[in-house]
């Protein structure tokens, strides 16, 4: 396999509710889970709880930053646990395999993790990059 660049530093956090709010705000999504802190105890959650696509875009996000915008051809993410106001995410790869894409082109085959401070998994994903 080619020089393959070394994954980039990505931490984020720690998250606010005032995130939250900002991503319903830019989603559209307003399930009250994310922003309202009686509903979401209601529900039995200790607190407002994260989007899922919030932690999935910030995994997309590592994988842009490491490899350039525009260089993704395919991205798949399993989401593992919650995420709540104040933890602090971080995200990690690797480089699986070198694939020839339908043009010839260069492929790399990445899997994908974004941890909470605990060092438990949230968001588990691969991705395949134009490289």
């Amino acid at each position: 396999m080619s020089a393959v660049p070394p994954p980039p530093a990505f931490t984020y956090g720690p998250l606010t509710v005032t995130d939250l709010v900002r991503y319903a705000g830019a989603s559209g999504d307003f399930n009250p889970l994310h922003h309202d802190e009686a509903y979401a105890r209601a529900a039995g959650l200790p607190t407002v709880m994260a989007h899922g696509m919030l932690s999935a875009g910030l995994l997309a996000s590592f994988v842009t930053r490491w490899f350039g915008a525009g260089s993704v051809r395919r991205y798949k993410v399993r989401f593992r646990d919650r995420v709540f106001p104040g933890d602090i995410l971080t995200a990690a790869g690797r480089v699986t395999a070198e694939v020839a894409g339908p043009d010839g082109g260069r492929r790399l085959a990445l899997e994908l993790e974004l941890k909470r401070q605990d060092g438990q998994a949230v968001v588990t994903g691969t991705a395949e990059v134009a490289a």
